[in-house]
């Protein structure tokens, strides 16, 4: 089954280059270090790696709290991270400067593993969720790495795609070292799939871990007070293409009400490359429209939209806001991680969408941090309700941020379990 995999590959690799043409168009970063993509990358340092592989932005976040402390535990060894998309390197970068090497993870192709393996010789291979790469899996094994898939995420809608190739999903399973698995649900399913049942362990949501700057809320309260101390703030974050006019609808229907005439809609979009698109969208819809990268200061009162184009801000507006919607959802892309906001202690709104967080959507539902729409004309009305009703948004608040409290100790858990295996 790996070999007919290589073959599809081989056979893929015109398209593959075709599809980062077509992702250029709008990131021209897709079209660079395309070597690095096959393994063409400078020798590390003769010294002990560990290697983190974090997708994208969301699991580079999700990894900081691990990398760093694997840099004070293990000062002896270099830390290489690397990620798929360009937006993951740039949050690699900022999360770590120079303290980790980092550069893109090669594509699945056996002499690009090879190639990327022989120049950065990992003594500790530790992989963020749900990636099964079979050939890298592989050489990994026949290599004597030890392999840990951490933070594991399984929703059953992944499960079935992954049972289409049962064989090829069982082989690549088999592989691992060992599995740190979100939830009990997910060590069942990724079981299910052919993972050894006692190299599989339930450790929590590393997502939980979050660390926040000590300098994150006064900055967000400087925010504030430029964006306006009396006007109602809402964050939409990490909105996916087709979600964005639906938040617009959303927000002309508030804007109807006396109370939220002067509401101020910071707009994050999920990817660099739409940031110019969505902010024609926000002007071809009648509203007068900021940049966060061109806008510092005092905010005019007449900006109705402030388009969040910039790249690591994301929290610092989840704390300067009065309530976050949490982006595809409404869209089916499966939901992004609502966390970050709950532990500034605000209220969170999302759509139907959000099988990626079943887990921490279900948990949220059940402490009361938030609510979920089924449809998008119930946006409007549940984020009227936090942003115009003081006591129930501080409800919300701070029951998001007691749940975060009480749910960490992933970190822990995946220290230990790959303690034996570093040393």
């Amino acid at each position: 089954m790996r070999a007919a995999y290589t073959w599809l590959l081989r056979l893929a690799f015109p398209w593959i280059f075709v599809r980062l043409a077509w992702r250029a168009r709008r990131n021209p970063d897709y079209v660079r270090r395309i070597p690095e993509r096959f393994g063409f990358i400078e020798p590390l340092p003769d010294a002990p790696v560990i290697w983190i592989h974090a997708v994208s932005v969301g699991e580079a976040r999700a990894a900081a709290p691990l990398v760093k402390a694997l840099f004070d535990r293990y000062p002896e060894h270099h830390i290489l991270v690397t990620t798929m998309t360009p937006t993951g390197s740039a949050a690699v970068k900022s999360l770590f400067g120079d303290r980790a090497a980092h550069c893109y993870v090669p594509y699945d192709y056996p002499s690009a593993v090879r190639r990327f393996l022989d120049r950065t010789r990992p003594g500790l291979a530790l992989i963020m969720e749900t990636e099964l790469w079979p050939n890298l899996f592989h050489e990994c094994r026949a290599r004597g790495i030890p392999l840990v898939v951490a933070n594991v995420r399984m929703s059953e809608r992944s499960m079935r795609g992954y049972l289409k190739f049962a064989r090829l999903a069982r082989a690549t399973l088999t592989q691992v070292t060992l599995f740190g698995t979100q939830s009990q649900a997910d060590a069942e399913r990724i079981v299910r799939l052919g993972a050894e049942p006692a190299r599989v362990h339930v450790t929590g949501s590393i997502k939980f871990e979050l660390a926040l700057p000590a300098s994150l809320r006064e900055a967000a309260e400087v925010l504030r007070r430029e964006w306006g101390a009396d006007r109602p703030v809402w964050v939409a974050a990490s909105t996916r293409e087709g979600e964005d006019g639906l938040v617009l609808a959303a927000y002309a229907e508030l804007r109807k009400q006396p109370r939220f005439a002067n509401l101020l809609l910071v707009l994050v979009p999920r990817h660099p490359e739409r940031f110019a698109s969505v902010a024609r969208l926000c002007r071809r819809s009648g509203h007068r429209v900021a940049l966060r990268s061109e806008h510092r200061g005092p905010l005019d009162a007449a900006v109705d939209i402030l388009v969040g184009d910039t790249m690591g801000e994301l929290m610092l507006f989840y704390g300067a806001c009065d309530c976050a919607f949490i982006g595809g959802s409404l869209v089916p892309t499966g939901g992004h991680n609502p966390l970050e906001a709950e532990a500034l202690g605000k209220p969170v709104v999302f759509g139907p969408h959000m099988f990626n967080f079943a887990e921490i959507a279900a948990l949220t539902l059940e402490r009361g941090a938030g609510v979920q729409v089924h449809d998008p004309a119930q946006l409007a009305p549940a984020v009227g309700d936090f942003l115009g009703n003081a006591n129930r948004r501080d409800t919300a608040g701070e029951a998001g941020k007691k749940m975060v409290e009480e749910n960490r100790g992933a970190l822990e858990s995946n220290l230990r379990l790959i303690a034996d295996l570093i040393r």
